[in-house]
């Protein structure tokens, strides 16, 4: 006639089913599509839908600074390491490029979440051969003045992060960016003359920065291509000594915040409301100049929709946006955003925190493969002097 209680109690690792279990079947996708056209029936048999890697594959033409199109080609896998109900999904993306006469980009990078969620992996490897136009540092010339600089890039990250506690990672990394040829012949004025800037603009045409870095994540979003909810904060400290091959000893930090507040209950809708900031400085004069802190060149190279990548650089670098997401069809297949963002930089005839650029957006997503969330995303994004289409896979953020 004595009662015995037990209470149970949730292992730290397991995922919040609204955010792992989502019924995918409601949903509709590209590949449904393409079966529906293919009249390509579901195996029949056991459920085949817990599969563990998606794949997504988008080829586009774009403009290139110089003059030109180019093709780019943007395939994204979303994959599971170990157990979904207590792993996160990785995800990697190689993202080439080519104009056909010489200008290139092979880039790979990835966020890997090993079983359980014990280790984070972070990659991001590329070897670049284009041009991009620069402004100078802050707000040191006008729209109109920029100046093309053409190299070739090589940048090797590897982090390796160990899990602390529940969504806290702390690690190690190394960071390699090596430029070569840097070239501005074409404009008749060389990078030096036009920054008034001592490093990384000499006359030898080459920059090399090398060092460790010191990283610690906190990380709750089930799935990072497509974030339904959750928090990501990351701060990244990192040391460029000589002895490591660097060309001038100095140091950065770079802290990114963002947070997603879902306005429904339902995970297989969007509606949702995305924050993001970061900060981005160094802490020593002798940095070089295509490594100092510019907007576009972020760690996944997102930030400044509306604006031109490196339209603003400088030894600090403050960043600010917000995205609106919902979905247009209840099944998923078409959405929408709207967008703001904001940045300020310290340079010449600008001071952060005081002085701010601008820019606002709209984008339509297409569901491409719905067990990954895997969208296309086209946005437009207009600044003062600027505005643009942007094409990709996966949201900015």
């Amino acid at each position: 006639m004595l009662p015995l209680c037990s209470y149970g109690q949730r292992p730290g690792y397991e995922l919040e089913p609204s955010r792992s279990k989502a019924d995918t079947t409601r949903q509709r996708d590209l590949i449904d599509i393409g079966k529906d056209i293919l009249n390509i029936k579901p195996p029949k048999g056991p459920d085949s839908s817990g599969k563990s890697i998606y794949f997504s594959f988008l080829p586009f033409s774009t403009n290139v600074p110089g003059g030109g199109h180019a093709l780019i080609t943007s395939t994204t896998a979303g994959f599971f390491t170990g157990n979904r109900e207590t792993t996160y999904m990785s995800r990697a993306s190689f993202t080439p490029y080519t104009n056909f006469r010489g200008r290139f980009g092979l880039p790979i990078r990835s966020y890997i979440w090993l079983k359980n969620n014990e280790w984070v992996i972070m990659g991001d490897t590329r070897l670049l051969k284009y041009p991009q136009f620069t402004w100078g540092l802050g707000r040191q010339h006008e729209e109109d003045d920029k100046l093309l600089v053409d190299y070739t890039y090589m940048r090797f990250y590897q982090h390796a992060l160990r899990k602390v506690c529940d969504g806290m990672f702390a690690g190690i990394g190394y960071n390699l960016d090596y430029r070569v040829n840097i070239d501005t012949k074409e404009a008749g004025l060389s990078l030096g003359e036009y920054t008034d800037y001592a490093y990384g603009t000499d006359h030898f045409g080459r920059s090399l920065s090398s060092g460790l870095s010191f990283n610690l994540l906190y990380d709750t979003r089930s799935n990072s291509i497509n974030p339904m909810d959750g928090y990501y904060a990351y701060f990244q400290y990192r040391v460029n000594p000589t002895f490591l091959g660097s060309d001038h000893t100095w140091q950065s930090i770079y802290v990114d915040i963002r947070k997603y507040i879902r306005f429904t209950d339902d995970p297989n809708r969007q509606n949702m409301l995305g924050i993001w900031t970061n900060y981005w400085s160094v802490l020593n004069r002798r940095v070089p100049y295509l490594d100092l802190p510019s907007i576009g060149w972020d760690v996944y190279n997102r930030s400044g929709r509306g604006f031109d990548q490196n339209r603003y650089r400088g030894r600090h670098l403050m960043y600010l946006e917000a995205e609106y997401r919902r979905d247009i069809t209840a099944n998923g297949l078409f959405g929408f955003v709207v967008f703001t963002n904001a940045n300020s930089v310290a340079g010449p005839d600008s001071q952060l925190f005081k002085d701010w650029n601008h820019a606002v957006g709209a984008g339509l997503r297409l569901k491409f493969n719905k067990g990954s969330g895997t969208n296309i995303a086209i946005d437009f994004g207009k600044s003062r002097g600027f505005s643009g289409f942007q094409i990709g896979l996966d949201e900015v953020f």
